[in-house]
């Protein structure tokens, strides 16, 4: 039995050693040098799985690229996000530019693209309740805007457009080949949606995002394409500086070995690739074929402008709708509404929303200016006050007796000789100054058929008959007064009037 176990013992040592000296050849003959992975991967074997997976240069390229002219932060760690700080109101460049390789997305080639900036918060918690943050924001701030586009100083932008209902955003058109930069403007800084207000290195960081879409075949701007952001802080004007400064003092006073853990500042913040905005931009397409001026709102208003030709449920037929003419004191808040989306006030529905009538005509022009910026608040004081546009030319017409108006109760010493009888004149009020408005205001003011006035004339020297011209009403003076009478003319059709 022992022989036997020594026998494998010895078969066992020589099993060993062969195997040894098998793999003792193959570190001399490649040598200890020579040894190289991708001599192995190199073989036809894996070239073979190779070419089934993306190369490195075939990683996707980003189509465009966003570049903000404002100094990163020095006191960022290496590994962390870029920081920026921005000064509140100041206007920041942002360029667009095309970042395509040859033969990258061919079909907006020679077309334009849309970009929608956002400026939103960076701490998710914020994001959850954002609604409810700005709206906040908005009341602190009536009329104000979280962003805004200085388009003086833009370039390339075509069709600029901003929702009232979004004032976190604007958007425009541009042309990936031309030279293209849009200049924004924060307005929010980042103390004021902090609990308490702290300084401006205790505010909530936000985000720059840029989406950019193409157009699709139905003609709309929501096929995805791109999208960057960047995080920022904001700060009272001039505070950016004070605290771009203050951080690279403080990096000057740390060690070479403590400052290789931060990042250098940059002269310029390149945004990086992210996901587009959840907000779809359908919100920001006007789906009407006709382009108007601002984002289409109203998934965003709690009322919807009614159609021309129809009326409200609550108010058919009816003609004491406040929906039209003078907004009165005792207006509910539904008919203060309905006011206000018939003057084309719509983006103040809600913020208005909980007015009366009284309520809304007991604010002065300041007031309005403030809640709804300068355009619009002196456009919806002066539709509260019904303040008529001045006329250009005012003329006083009246109907020779016996057919005119004639008011009895003047004493015949008065030196008329219609028995005391006074001619009641009509106010003419011109905003064209044209023979064809005096036509039709003379119909309007006489109850004439318009169709059935010819010509007007005048009477001139030795009793000519002149035709009344746009010349001739041009040089008409202010508040003159005229007789007029008819004749029926020629034809037997219809009449003449003659101005004397």
């Amino acid at each position: 039995m022992a022989w036997v176990l020594k026998m494998d013992e010895v078969i066992e040592s020589g099993l060993v050693h062969d195997f040894d000296a098998s793999l003792s050849g193959i570190g001399q003959e490649l040598g200890a040098g020579a040894y190289s992975m991708s001599d192995v991967l190199a073989l036809p074997i894996f070239k073979q799985e190779d070419s089934s997976l993306p190369q490195e240069n075939e990683t996707k390229h980003p189509p465009f690229q966003y570049v903000m002219c404002a100094a990163t932060s020095p006191a960022v760690k290496l590994y962390d996000e870029t920081l920026t700080y921005l000064n509140q109101g100041q206007s920041y460049e942002i360029r667009m530019l095309d970042n395509r390789k040859a033969g990258d997305i061919p079909e907006i080639n020679g077309k334009l693209v849309k970009s929608i900036i956002r400026v939103v918060f960076h701490d998710r918690r914020l994001q959850y309740t954002e609604h409810q943050q700005l709206e906040g924001w908005k009341w602190n701030r009536p009329g104000d805007r979280l962003l805004d586009l200085d388009i003086p100083m833009s370039v390339g932008v075509i069709d600029i457009k901003t929702n009232p209902s979004q004032l976190n955003a604007v958007e425009f058109l541009w042309d990936p080949t031309k030279c293209t930069s849009a200049f924004i403007q924060v307005h929010c800084i980042s103390t004021e949606f902090t609990p308490r207000k702290h300084g401006g290195e205790k505010g909530v960081p936000f985000r720059i995002q840029v989406d950019t879409f193409k157009q699709t075949e139905n003609g709309e701007y929501t096929d995805h394409l791109h999208s960057a952001s960047c995080q920022i802080k904001v700060f009272k004007p001039k505070g950016a500086d004070r605290k771009q400064k203050t951080d690279r003092e403080k990096m000057e006073k740390r060690t070479a070995h403590e400052k290789e853990k931060y990042q250098p500042s940059y002269d310029t913040t390149v945004l990086t690739e992210c996901s587009p905005w959840p907000d779809t931009p359908t919100t920001f397409v006007n789906s009407s074929p006709t382009p108007a001026p601002t984002f289409t709102s109203a998934q965003h208003n709690t009322y919807s402008v009614p159609d021309s030709n129809s009326s409200s449920p609550n108010h058919q037929g009816d003609g004491t709708s406040q929906g039209s003419g003078d907004l009165h004191p005792s207006a509910t808040i539904q008919e203060t509404q309905q006011w206000l989306l018939k003057h084309r006030f719509s983006t103040y529905t809600r913020l208005f929303s909980n007015f009366s009538g009284a309520d809304l005509l007991k604010l002065t022009r300041e007031d309005l200016v403030q809640i709804c910026g300068p355009a619009d608040g002196i456009r919806l004081y002066n539709a509260l006050k019904s303040r008529s546009v001045r006329p250009r030319l005012t003329i006083y017409v009246c109907q020779e007796p016996l057919q005119s108006i004639q008011l009895e109760g003047q004493d015949a010493g008065n030196g008329d000789s219609s028995n005391g009888a006074i001619y009641v004149y009509h106010a003419i009020y011109l905003e064209e100054m044209a023979a064809s408005e005096v036509t039709r205001k003379l119909a309007l003011a006489f109850n004439i058929p318009l169709h059935q006035i010819n010509q007007v004339y005048r009477q001139g020297p030795t009793g000519i008959h002149i035709l009344v011209s746009d010349q001739m009403v041009q040089n008409f003076q202010d508040e003159s007064c005229f007789l007029f009478t008819t004749i029926k003319a020629e034809n037997g059709e219809g009449f003449h009037i003659i101005l004397k």
